[in-house]
């Protein structure tokens, strides 16, 4: 069923045709448009004007309702009537206490899930006393080395009634190893711990460039953690598919979407392959999106995305349980957006695209600070953040209807074009190989490369503005009393001195036959290597003696030169 009749629309299209002969000849005689084209940051041609003739071809059914297939007016049926997205800042410094410390702060400003960044050495599966990690530790994130880091991260904090998210990679099963054996110390049950781990390999390889291994051992790391925590943990979500970082190195919106997408497919065939079913594992599954500058693009790619979501899991894998076919997101405002110079501004782009993730159906939310493009942010900056997303929760009253720009013509009529777009790369993707092929092959990282090669030099010529940087640039604006949040220099040595106290009070030889039987897993592409990290990390083994007892099997990732 379609929305309109043949006829209205053809008496709409005259309508048009007329107009456009008079009122709008005449005023664009007089007065030009300012570009040749209009389009919008991805590339898809804008009209000038959108009526119902721009919508007539779309099927009813592929609005639907929110809550049912294929959700693309909102992944649950009363959205934020019955309950508001998570405000999930995240944070992540220091050692564990100095992050523990600036969690309860949040939590008291009004923070209602947690959201954990870790140093750059523990993304890499090192210790903190690994002279990789010199001048990393704790710069960039929180230092984790063992079990009882973990104990102290979450100290005081019940995590039975607040969620957690665990922005790891690499080394996200050692990471979720340790949270749960911590969960077991505490006695607590483990259905009741809620969550996510980033864990999504591919995009590493292929954006955030922070890797441990080749491409396949860490897809079958990641199978093996979704099939684990699927039984184990059943509110906790075991992968966050992260498009924002494909956006945050200059992948457009189609690209964002298109290539998780076709990550999401490589990672489920993985699972289903394993022997476990999609309806088993898929309602698990999260994502975490960028809401960027192109505020209705933005819009609809939230609607395109959980469109085409739905119709991946249920045509392809043969879902049955609407809780499959429902894409769930994080968004965070684009910090690749933020500017040092007059900084201020970041306020008002962070709080205009906080509100199209809202208008966009977004689950859960991170706003930036407004100092991000110095530094961690500050507290006070982070206080701005959540009170950013609360003035949208609270203040203006769009949470009382759900999908209100549903039914816009232009914002259907985008909606459907992204899905085009979208389509036409899986159909690529697919023709070439696969996912998992590509990203081996340097396909992604090329295209993501080329359209970051695009954007800044629209940047550059002034074709794209940035307000006080390329367009209304005020001379006299100043960075100087901009406050910066602190590096703890006597962090390094903390950790050290911990990592050290561990490895003398531990059963080390009991470590060591661990790590042995744990390579030789590896070895065997069946076995799930979850238990025996749990085994390690409870008998105080380091993420790093981990981490490097699968680099010794399996060998560490070169990356393909692309051009």
């Amino acid at each position: 069923m379609n929305l309109f009749s043949e006829a209205a629309i053809e008496e709409l299209r005259a309508r048009q045709a007329e107009w456009e002969e008079k009122e709008l000849a005449a005023v664009l005689n007089d007065r030009p448009e300012e570009k040749p084209s209009y389009e919008t940051e991805s590339g898809i041609p804008l009209k000038r004007i959108y009526t119902a003739a721009d919508v007539a071809d779309i099927p009813a059914s592929d609005l639907g309702f929110p809550g049912a297939f294929p959700f693309t007016r909102g992944p649950y049926p009363t959205m934020y009537r019955g309950r508001p997205w998570t405000i999930r800042q995240v944070a992540g410094f220091g050692n564990p206490e100095a992050t523990n410390q600036r969690y309860k702060y949040m939590i008291q400003t009004g923070q209602t899930g947690l959201s954990t960044d870790f140093d750059l050495p523990t993304l890499l599966g090192l210790d903190s006393d690994d002279p990789m990690a010199f001048g990393e530790v704790g710069r960039v994130g929180v230092a984790i080395d063992t079990i009882d880091d973990m104990d102290r991260l979450f100290e005081g904090i019940d995590l039975e009634k607040i969620s957690v998210s665990l922005t790891i990679n690499p080394s996200a099963w050692v990471v979720y190893a340790m949270f749960i054996a911590v969960a077991e110390q505490r006695g607590l049950d483990f259905t009741k711990l809620a969550g996510t781990l980033q864990a999504d390999p591919l995009k590493e390889y292929v954006a955030q460039k922070e890797w441990i291994y080749p491409v396949r051992p860490a897809v079958r790391l990641l199978r093996d953690l979704i099939m684990y925590s699927a039984k184990a943990t059943p509110k906790i979500n075991p992968i966050s598919l992260s498009g924002y970082h494909l956006s945050d190195v200059g992948g457009n919106a189609v690209q964002e979407i298109a290539f998780i997408m076709a990550f999401t497919i490589a990672y489920c065939e993985e699972v289903v392959a394993a022997g476990m079913d999609i309806d088993d594992f898929a309602p698990r599954l999260s994502f975490f999106f960028i809401s960027h500058q192109d505020f209705f693009e933005q819009i609809c790619k939230f609607r395109a995305a959980r469109r085409v979501y739905a119709k991946v899991i249920s045509e392809r894998f043969g879902a049955k349980k609407p809780e499959s076919m429902r894409l769930r997101v994080h968004v965070q405002t684009a910090a690749m957006s933020l500017t040092k110079v007059e900084h201020q501004n970041n306020l008002m782009r962070t709080a205009i695209q906080a509100l199209g993730a809202v208008l966009g159906g977004c689950q859960s939310m991170h706003t930036n600070g407004l100092d991000e493009a110095f530094a961690i942010p500050t507290e006070e900056a982070m206080k701005l953040a959540i009170r950013t997303q609360q003035i949208i929760r609270d203040e203006i009253n769009v949470t009382s209807v759900i999908d209100p720009l549903g039914g816009s013509y232009f914002v259907e009529s985008l909606t459907r074009d992204m899905e085009t777009e979208i389509w036409k790369v899986l159909n690529e993707v697919d023709e070439r190989g696969g996912a998992v092929k590509l990203v081996e092959e340097g396909w992604f990282q090329q295209k993501l490369a080329d359209s970051a090669y695009t954007t800044f030099k629209k940047i550059d010529s002034g074709e794209k503005i940035s307000v006080g940087v390329n367009r209304y640039v005020d001379e006299q604006s100043s960075t100087a009393e901009v406050g910066i949040h602190p590096y703890d220099e006597e962090c390094t040595q903390l950790q050290i001195d911990r990592l050290n106290t561990v490895r003398a009070n531990r059963d080390s030889d009991r470590v060591q036959s661990l790590l042995k039987e744990l390579a030789e897993q590896a070895r065997t592409e069946s076995v799930n290597l979850l238990p025996k990290t749990i085994e390690l990390v409870k008998a105080r083994a380091t993420l790093g003696e981990i981490c490097g007892a699968l680099r010794d099997v399996w060998g560490s990732y070169d990356e393909p030169m692309i051009v």
